[in-house]
């Protein structure tokens, strides 16, 4: 039962034309408690369901924006007694299947977690060196069962998140944010490989694991789209994303630790190939948790900052699709180098 308490704190003299704003907005399912703090203050609480939340919170905002004495806060319910009515529950699900929403998420809740998800702390920096450390090991001894325990923690998800959310909503700190955590967290994950690699002892047959990192394939490009669409839809609705951090894991994190071990060890070849495969990852990604983000309708409340996010959706869109088929191209070309015919044979 995917139900929200939204809690509005504001002046008394906005509540009237807040709670006329709700009404007219004819969302079904929407239940309204009343509580005065004090004279001048009212509290108001609305549980209310996914399919008219995003609505709810806009309305809401509308009729606020005047105002700067107010908040809005929402918790999750787990339940609630009495039960919602066989009828309200279909009406809702009649009207989540006839409009487009966002799913169930709000655009403000969506924005709070990845906020948390790119923040660049300790926290972070200590999954990037645990998962790399887990990661790199087990492809030096090839082992695939430590690489998935790698691929669990995950801490490379959250950032790519934060900047499809970011160019979604034309907000440019979570942009620069999600960046810089993001270039953190790679270059820690290099940097620290590196030294794994230098410190190891891995002889002159290199483990199947690891090797696997060198070989770019469309496959590979298959699974990084499957990977970021995943992870964007998982967002939008809620679904726990534990699953999804593995496979968004297996896209970036182990080419990143295979790039370092490569350059250390002296396979310069091999260390250029998994650095193509994690640049195509990251490209995919991106396109494909961008893409779910449009789809889902993830975009500003107002007009004007809607329209100055959809330019940054199309720079950013021209980008991300220029790089892919660039390292679509370099992918073509090293394929035909390995297999010994001439780089300028395309086709």
């Amino acid at each position: 039962m995917a139900l929200r308490m939204i809690t509005v704190s504001a002046p008394d003299s906005t509540i009237p034309n807040l709670i006329e704003n709700v009404e007219d907005l004819g969302a079904s399912g929407i239940r309204m408690f009343q509580e005065t703090q004090r004279s001048d203050r009212t509290t108001m609480q609305m549980l209310v369901g996914p399919d008219n939340r995003q609505a709810l919170i806009d309305c809401i905002q509308s009729a606020l924006s005047d105002q700067s004495d107010w908040r809005i806060t929402i918790l999750p319910i787990e339940t609630t007694i009495p039960l919602p009515s066989d009828e309200e529950e279909a009406q809702a699900r009649e009207k989540e299947a006839a409009e487009k929403s966002i799913g169930g998420m709000t655009r403000e809740e969506i924005w709070n977690t990845v906020w948390r998800q790119a923040r660049l702390d300790e926290t972070y920096i200590a999954f990037v060196i645990l998962s790399t450390i887990v990661a790199a090991l087990g492809m030096l001894t090839d082992s695939l069962a430590v690489v998935v325990g790698a691929m669990v923690i995950a801490p490379l998800l959250g950032p790519n998140l934060a900047f499809a959310v970011g160019v979604a909503l034309g907000d440019g700190k979570m942009i620069g944010r999600a960046m810089i955590t993001n270039f953190v967290g790679i270059a820690l994950a290099f940097g620290l490989s590196v030294l794994i690699g230098y410190l190891w002892e891995m002889g002159d047959e290199i483990p199947s694991e690891l090797m696997a990192r060198s070989d770019v394939r469309f496959d590979g490009l298959v699974i990084a789209v499957a990977s970021g669409a995943a992870a964007a839809l998982s967002l939008v609705t809620g679904v726990s994303s534990a699953l999804v951090g593995v496979m968004v894991a297996v896209a970036l994190l182990p080419p990143t630790s295979a790039v370092g071990i490569f350059l250390a060890t002296g396979h310069t070849d091999h260390a250029l190939g998994a650095l193509l495969l994690l640049g195509v990852n990251i490209v995919s990604v991106n396109i494909a948790a961008h893409s779910v983000l449009l789809w889902r309708g993830v975009r500003p409340r107002t007009f004007f900052e809607n329209k100055k996010a959809a330019r940054g959706r199309v720079i950013s869109g021209v980008i991300w699709v220029g790089l892919l088929l660039l390292l679509i191209a370099l992918m073509v070309v090293r394929s035909k180098s390995d297999l010994g015919l001439p780089a300028s044979i395309v086709g």
